[in-house]
């Protein structure tokens, strides 16, 4: 393999301090998806809990058990798919918050907790007009009723209530914003008391102080992925943490040719539209081929020069961000391409 994906992890805790400076004094949980965003879960989650995050989303049971295992201790996972009973029976032992946002997996959820003896925390989710499951509204006055009654059986205890939003336009997230607020005065007339309030991921975080509540989920901005159409990485303060690069394995007159290609995760339609960064500077992608892409040569270059296909710009290259704009996509979509067999390579002072 002549393709590695090299993650600063000082970059991490960089990146993590200046959100928790933007959103404080709101809580900052970390997102953790699909590998940690494709950089590794373990590395990252040991390396943010260094740097202070007690707060980690896991999006399913299986990373949440996994963060788990990582960081053992008192960390909090909160994880929003549960897919089957054993998913819940896992994710009761591994001691994980579960967000729940259908009536019949609450149930399902109530049923587990009593078979294992135990009290599980639970965030409530309300659908503000995303669909990304939860509670439409008009169920939600009875949803909450039945979850109030259930912690009064001391089955669950409802720790949050939280949602998503588009992020597509201030309008459509103030509307659904008008939603959630709702959605928490059922709830507390309902007899419950959320303490972790929490609707906004990356870019509303940042951009919309009201949206903050007690806690904020972000994941892309953590590790440096800019939103697609959004301010600059350095507007916002924040380092890309992974660089992918790739050695040059053949030099011709007019090219050369490097060990990356669409096999690794390097999208066909990039080429002749992108540049990657070189010694010399940018150089054009010319062709991506399954395993093995073209690139625009530069003087004295040689077999084993390593070229950078995305990274934080000190050789010239794209962000993830800037890639995906060319192809009409999103950063967190070219991060989560790189292949798992592609090395991951960890960096730190």
């Amino acid at each position: 393999m002549t393709a590695n994906l090299r993650v600063d992890l000082d970059a991490l805790a960089t990146n993590i301090a200046r959100v928790r400076d933007t959103v404080a004094p709101a809580e900052v949980m970390l997102v953790v998806k699909d590998d940690a965003y494709g950089h590794g879960l373990e590395r990252i989650v040991l390396a943010a809990s260094d740097a202070g995050v007690t707060w980690f989303g896991a999006f399913d049971v299986r990373t949440g058990c996994a963060v788990r295992e990582a960081l053992g201790g008192d960390a909090r996972i909160f994880a929003w798919i549960a897919a089957s009973r054993e998913d819940l029976d896992a994710a009761i032992a591994a001691r994980i918050d579960l967000g729940v946002g259908d009536s019949e997996l609450l149930d399902e959820l109530a049923a587990a907790a009593r078979a294992a003896d135990a009290v599980v925390r639970v965030h409530l989710k309300i659908d503000t007009g995303l669909h990304r499951n939860g509670v439409r509204p008009e169920q939600w006055p009875g949803f909450v009723s039945r979850a109030a009654a259930l912690e009064r059986d001391g089955v669950i205890d409802v720790v949050g209530v939280w949602s998503h939003i588009a992020e597509a336009s201030d309008a459509e997230d103030d509307d659904a914003r008008r939603v959630y607020e709702w959605a928490l005065e059922e709830a507390v007339g309902a007899g419950l008391h959320p303490a972790a309030r929490h609707l906004a991921a990356s870019a509303a975080s940042f951009a919309r102080p009201e949206f903050r509540y007690d806690m904020v989920r972000v994941g892309a901005f953590c590790y440096g992925i800019r939103s697609a159409g959004g301010p600059s990485a350095e507007e916002l303060g924040l380092v890309p943490i992974g660089t992918l690069e790739a050695d040059v394995i053949e030099v011709g007159e007019q090219f050369v040719r490097i060990g990356l290609g669409a096999l690794d995760g390097l999208p066909s339609t990039l080429q002749t539209r992108a540049t990657v960064g070189t010694v010399a500077g940018p150089r054009p992608l010319v062709t991506v081929g399954s395993t093995e892409s073209l690139v625009g040569g530069w003087p004295h270059v040689a077999v084993g020069d390593v070229v950078t296909v995305y990274g934080p710009g000190a050789s010239g290259e794209h962000t993830a961000t800037d890639l995906a704009e060319l192809i009409g996509t999103i950063g967190e979509e070219i991060a989560l391409r790189v292949s798992p067999l592609v090395p991951r390579t960890y960096v730190a002072r």
